[in-house]
């Protein structure tokens, strides 16, 4: 699935401005609004946008430290360890890895002796063999989505593929 230079400018007029409504979104793209609707709804159907909500910080909202955790998990015991982990809030994503780990979970604490403790609750699960914990920072490039989308438009090479 490719999206065209329209799909491109669209989504990174909506993400530098998130309040956007379509009528504006039409004037600065300089098309119809009924093609901007129909846009949206076709990238929203294809899963291009996953949603309209508002983006939380975890430091906004008091979980300024950062870890990533890798897992060893017990033989056959994946789905019991990724339950385990689910019922943890602090833990905001985990990735099925190849390597040495098995898992990769993004963790977000209050202070370090609470990542400890974070750490010693995914412990406590039998699935969960060994933990390897690297700690982030400093972000030195967030999360960016913006020049992917230029490289995405421009190997579609205006076929409009939307």
């Amino acid at each position: 699935m490719v999206i065209d230079e329209l799909d491109s400018r669209l989504l990174v007029t909506m993400r530098a401005h998130p309040r956007i409504g379509l009528t504006e979104l039409a004037r600065l793209l300089g098309v119809a609004r009924g093609t901007v609707q129909a846009r949206v709804d076709k990238l929203t159907a294809r899963g291009v946008i996953a949603d309209f909500g508002p983006t939380v910080t975890p430091e906004g909202i008091g979980y300024p430290i950062l870890a990533f955790v890798s897992l060893q998990i017990a033989q056959g015991r994946l789905a019991e360890a990724v339950r385990a982990l689910r019922a943890l809030p602090e833990i905001l994503e985990v990735y099925g890895t190849s390597g040495q780990s098995d898992l990769l979970c993004r963790v977000v604490a209050r202070s370090t002796p609470d990542l400890q403790e974070i750490i010693a609750r995914v412990l406590a699960s039998p699935a969960v063999q060994r933990t390897d914990t690297t700690v982030a920072l400093s972000v030195q490039i967030p999360f960016r989505i913006e020049p992917l989308l230029h490289v995405a438009a421009e190997r579609d090479g205006g076929r409009g593929q939307s």
